[in-house]
């Protein structure tokens, strides 16, 4: 029975997701969906899929319609009807919406060779082309050999590469595929260890070439199967791949949902970006205060190797761009000590962009530690190994992601690594950098307090402007910042690179990059302007910019270049787009305090004019440079 979020009932405040769909009311209570699945385990979890795949999208947009949506096609070689239930259950623990579409059975080759297809009219954010090992195998001979396999493995692999181009060049969509999971009774079928071996290399070589189609392709994802199969998950089912045509297990594609959910996070501008660390029993064993800087485990022994194992993959997340702290209830000077000096110690200080310790409540910590850093608490992932921490910071910012760590450190990494907090598609040269910058724009916040004014602050800033057309090496960041920035977005558009390239390529579009230095240091790439040339009217389709670099003139420079350029190039006005939401309200005014006069409001979006008469100028203490490409006489 669909739930159709009709309420016969009103369940208790307390109420679980059976109840509410008892009830009659998951689609009226979608916003509380995510914090009722966590802390379930895999198969309260898998129930809850069941249950919320039978809510209908249309309901829950009816009832909350600024409820993220993900539009995703289902397609493969196999059924794939069991996907559905783990993968609505994976985008609603992130706060998304799943809008689905699965094809028919087999029907992957003409889904995606047609770009007249339903799955393309579908157009959707993410298509799942599920490969199973039967892609190959459904087509081997009786008796066959190990180089039959080869020969058919070669061919399904140039099918899925020329299909993956064809997806490339026909939409703005991301197609994930996957690595071939190889079951033991193929192997076992073969009596003599020579021809396993062969067997083994020639699948783990197309595995090899699926892989690489990422690196080909920008808006391709390959997900790798064997480190879910690693973990436990069984391949397939016997009998649901021999009767029901279903080739993978339900456990793998509970894990492949996981997976797929994570990108679906980042695609709607949810990809988490600071680490908050507690420090006693989560990153050295023993508590500081009463065992001393001598008492603590963090090397060594059984346990303190342990967190040895977990310091390293901070410290390695921390090196791929993740905003590391720390958030302790301690004496500040002792901490300090052990960052620096204990010899068993991996994270040191300068690891961190800020450890906080002190005896205050930590949501309050966090916070603080938020707004110096000029991020949305919503950035950040909380691990403590105390309930009562975890469970105060849950409560009061339901926006932080919690992570749950116990007294058994052994299991800290795959606590930390579970979720895929920090997951992207590609890393760009300003994720490596961010760290450093994050800990420059600390020590520009201390250099503000020591002036009296802010305009005699942002003098001696000396601040530097770089304003350009966008390359082929930028398209990965502004990418990324699209979905990533939140605060100064003035449309919120999340655009992949593919659609990024296909922007630059358009002749009645720019891409206009922005980067800054000032006295501290160069902080690279901080924002992009997206404009669109209509006759003598030039549209400003988004405007962003990093919430590194708020309120330094930036902004007002690049906006006051837009114009003038929009001017010069003969345009008569620039139309502006603002579309409002939880996260950019603080922007809402940047156009009218910039000459624009406000033409249309319809409830979800505003839109102003700049008749170009009467341009503003930059901020004084502002030093623009404008590099334009070849035949760029306008925006």
């Amino acid at each position: 029975m669909t739930d159709t979020g009709a309420p016969t009932t009103t369940p208790p405040s307390g109420a679980t997701l059976l109840d509410l769909h008892r009830a009659g009311r998951l689609a009226h209570e979608y916003p509380r969906v995510p914090a009722l699945l966590t802390g379930l385990d895999d198969a309260g979890f898998a129930r809850s899929g069941q249950l919320l795949a039978r809510v209908e999208a249309d309901d829950v947009l009816a009832l909350h319609p600024a409820t993220p949506t993900v539009r995703v096609a289902v397609t493969g070689h196999g059924v794939l009807t069991p996907l559905l239930a783990p993968l609505t259950a994976e985008l609603a623990r992130h706060g998304l919406l799943l809008r689905p579409r699965v094809s028919d059975f087999d029907s992957y080759v003409f889904d995606l060779a047609d770009p007249d297809s339903p799955l393309y009219r579908f157009e959707p954010d993410l298509v799942l082309c599920v490969l199973d090992p039967m892609v190959v195998f459904d087509d081997v001979p009786v008796p066959w050999t190990p180089d039959d396999v080869a020969r058919l493995a070669r061919e399904r692999t140039a099918t899925v590469a020329g299909l993956a181009a064809r997806f490339a060049a026909a939409s703005r969509g991301t197609l994930v595929l996957n690595t071939l999971p190889l079951p033991r009774r193929f192997t076992a079928q073969l009596v003599d260890h020579r021809s396993r071996a062969r067997l083994g290399a020639v699948w783990r070589e197309a595995n090899a070439r699926l892989l690489r189609l990422a690196e080909a392709h920008p808006n391709v994802v390959v997900l790798d199967l064997d480190p879910l199969i690693g973990e436990g998950a069984a391949v397939d089912e016997p009998r649901l791949s021999l009767y029901a045509k279903a080739h993978l297990s339900p456990a793998l594609l509970a894990g492949y949902a996981r997976e797929v959910g994570h990108l679906a996070r980042h695609r709607a501008g949810r990809t988490k970006k600071a680490l908050a660390l507690d420090l006693d029993g989560t990153v050295w064993g023993g508590i500081l205060g009463e065992d001393g800087s001598a008492g603590i485990e963090a090397a060594g022994s059984y346990r303190g190797e342990a967190h040895r194992a977990f310091q390293r993959v901070v410290k390695q997340l921390g090196a791929q761009g993740v905003v590391l702290t720390a958030v302790s209830k301690n004496d500040p000077e002792p901490v300090r000590e052990v960052l620096r000096d204990h010899p068993d110690m991996t994270l040191r200080e300068d690891d961190f962009v800020r450890v906080v310790a002190n005896w205050r409540p930590k949501h309050e910590n966090l916070t603080e530690l938020a707004d110096s850093l000029n991020l949305g608490v919503d950035s950040f992932v909380f691990v403590d190994d105390s309930p009562y921490e975890r469970g105060l910071v849950a409560h009061e910012l339901p926006a932080v992601a919690v992570v749950a760590v116990s007294d058994e450190p052994a299991l800290h990494v795959e606590a930390l690594l579970r979720d895929g907090w920090f997951d992207a598609p590609e890393l760009t040269r300003e994720d490596v950098t961010r760290v450093a910058k994050y800990r420059d724009e600390l020590v520009r916040k201390d250099f503000l307090d020591s002036f009296d004014s802010l305009d005699e602050y942002l003098l001696q800033l000396r601040v530097e402007v770089r304003l350009a057309r966008a390359g082929d090496a930028d398209v990965a960041r502004v990418s990324q910042m699209t979905l990533r920035t939140n605060q100064f977005n003035q449309t919120t558009r999340r655009l992949q690179p593919a659609e990024i390239r296909a922007l630059m390529a358009d002749p009645a579009s720019r891409v206009l990059v922005i980067g800054s230095a000032d006295r501290f240091g160069d902080n690279g790439t901080v924002g992009a302007v997206f404009t669109r040339r209509d006759g003598t009217t030039l549209h400003i389709d988004n405007f962003l910019l990093s919430c590194r670099v708020f309120s330094r003139g930036i902004e007002q420079a690049v906006l006051a270049a837009v114009l003038r350029r929009a001017r010069e190039g003969g345009a008569a006005q620039v139309l502006a787009a603002y579309l409002p939401t939880p996260k950019n309200a603080r922007t809402k005014d940047f156009y009218p305090r910039n000459g624009f006069a406000q033409v249309s409001d319809d409830g979800t979006g505003a839109t102003y004019r700049h008749d170009l008469k009467d341009l503003p100028g930059a901020p004084a203490h502002v030093r623009l440079t404008e590099s334009r490409g070849d035949g760029d006489n306008d925006s």
